[in-house]
């Protein structure tokens, strides 16, 4: 059974606090050892820049980030996990993908919105100050995602347009080009737990909030002890909800903890009493990581080899290959190889070959079908996901001739298609014997 690949991008802006360990290190590392699921994580330095116009904070970031994820317990040599600049063919693919993605959807792209609707409220121009990057962030995003064709990558409900958003420059690539990509699916983790910061708002270095995941420990306890509290005295019955301070110790704490703590502030604890609690709490488990997370950034070297060897691998395996095919399949392609093989003039004039291509309608289905050259030789039934229409689609190309096709009244569909394990039903307007031929010079070019 293949493998569910899952893929993960931390952009190298920042140093990583704890909310971004309750909310994105901590779960993705325990789902990282799912044996039925094949880990992608990757270093977003690219993505920083958009942002990040420091090159110091870049590389700063970027080494605090890898450090603290091989700390927090990521195995390199079981899952895929490598710097983004270093997949050169990222931003090749990106190209690839900007000439096929429509500029309408960019534009209500919600980071891009967002800026605008800022600069309108201060009566500016609507794109002073925003950059292409910011405006082509959801096309490297996709690029991210489709080179490795994963099927789910984890996001909060605010990054749902993007990978909406790759799923359709992958669709129309898919159209234009034949069925390259798979269309991935966002990954909501319902009961990921968002922190809130030392104010009560959610955590974020944009509220300038944020407790560091490895501060010293003194500096721990100093930052804990600064959590905004209500003015309730000691022995007076203190409200969890809406409190800062019990739902970060929440976050750490077991269930028996949890409820302890419930009681402990339905009895009047001392806010100060609570939180020492809360710095036991978290110091215990985030201690023996700092440790880790000291002895790596002692050795940057050590570091940079885990990520360049990450990158080769994963290139290797996924990269080179694919891009080549991309390449050939828009027309980047070796000029005296094609024209030899092709007879000159005559490469001009040759049938093309025939395509699936596979697709999303309104109705949220996914459909295929088998073009060649401006005529649709079949058209599919729907389907509930796109890999249940990848499925027949892999098994129609290597089945060739082998398939056998016939009229059919089911369901008022003109033909069936029935092959080894299966049966599908399509329109056709073409004879059995041209679809027959057309799989099977599908087959054969599968083969070389």
């Amino acid at each position: 059974m293949t493998p569910t690949r899952v893929l993960t991008g931390i952009t190298t802006s920042g140093t990583p606090h704890l909310g971004n360990y309750v909310g994105a290190i901590r779960p993705a590392v325990a789902a990282s050892r799912d044996p039925g699921v094949e880990s992608f994580y990757f270093l977003a330095d690219l993505h920083a820049l958009i942002k990040v116009q420091q090159p110091a904070r870049v590389q700063r970031s970027t080494l605090e980030i890898a450090a603290t994820w091989l700390a927090c317990g990521l195995e390199p040599d079981k899952v895929w996990f490598y710097r983004q600049s270093e997949i050169v063919e990222i931003p090749e693919l990106s190209w690839f993908l900007t000439c096929v993605a429509g500029k309408g959807i960019l534009n209500r792209a919600h980071a891009y919105k967002a800026a605008v609707d800022k600069n309108e409220g201060e009566s500016l121009d609507p794109d002073a100050g925003i950059t292409a990057g910011l405006f082509m962030y959801p096309v490297l995003m996709a690029a991210d995602i489709l080179i490795f064709n994963a099927h789910k990558v984890p996001v909060g409900r605010d990054q749902i347009q993007h990978i909406e958003m790759a799923r359709d420059f992958g669709q129309r690539f898919n159209h234009l080009y034949g069925e390259h990509f798979v269309l991935p699916e966002a990954l909501i983790e319902e009961s990921v737990a968002t922190l809130p910061g030392l104010d009560g708002r959610k955590m974020s270095k944009s509220y300038d909030n944020t407790i560091p995941l490895f501060v010293p420990r003194e500096q721990l306890k100093k930052l804990i002890y600064s959590i905004v509290t209500d003015s309730r005295a000691p022995g007076e019955a203190k409200d969890t909800e809406g409190s800062a301070l019990f739902q970060i110790y929440q976050a750490f704490a077991s269930a028996e903890e949890t409820q302890a703590m419930r009681q402990a502030f339905a009895d009047g604890i001392a806010w100060g009493e609570a939180k020492q609690a809360l710095f036991e709490r978290i110091d215990s488990e985030i201690a023996p990581l700092r440790e880790k997370y000291e002895a790596l950034m002692a050795r940057p070297q050590e570091i940079e080899a885990i990520l360049r060897d990450g990158a080769r691998r994963v290139r290797e395996r996924y990269v080179t290959g694919k891009m080549q095919q991309l390449r050939e399949s828009v027309g980047l392609r070796d000029l005296s190889r094609n024209f030899e093989a092709a007879g000159g003039d005559e490469a001009a004039n040759a049938a093309p070959l025939p395509v699936f291509k596979q697709y999303r309608e309104r109705d949220g289905k996914f459909y295929f079908k088998l073009v060649e050259g401006e005529d649709v030789l079949l058209q599919s039934d729907a389907f509930d996901s796109p890999r249940d229409a990848g499925k027949v689609i892999a098994t129609l190309k290597g089945a060739g001739a082998g398939v056998e096709v016939f009229s059919t009244e089911q369901a008022g569909f003109l033909c069936a298609l029935r092959y080894e394990g299966g049966c599908e039903y399509a329109w056709s307007a073409s004879s059995s014997e041209r679809i027959r031929a057309a799989l099977q010079r599908l087959a054969d070019a599968e083969s070389k």
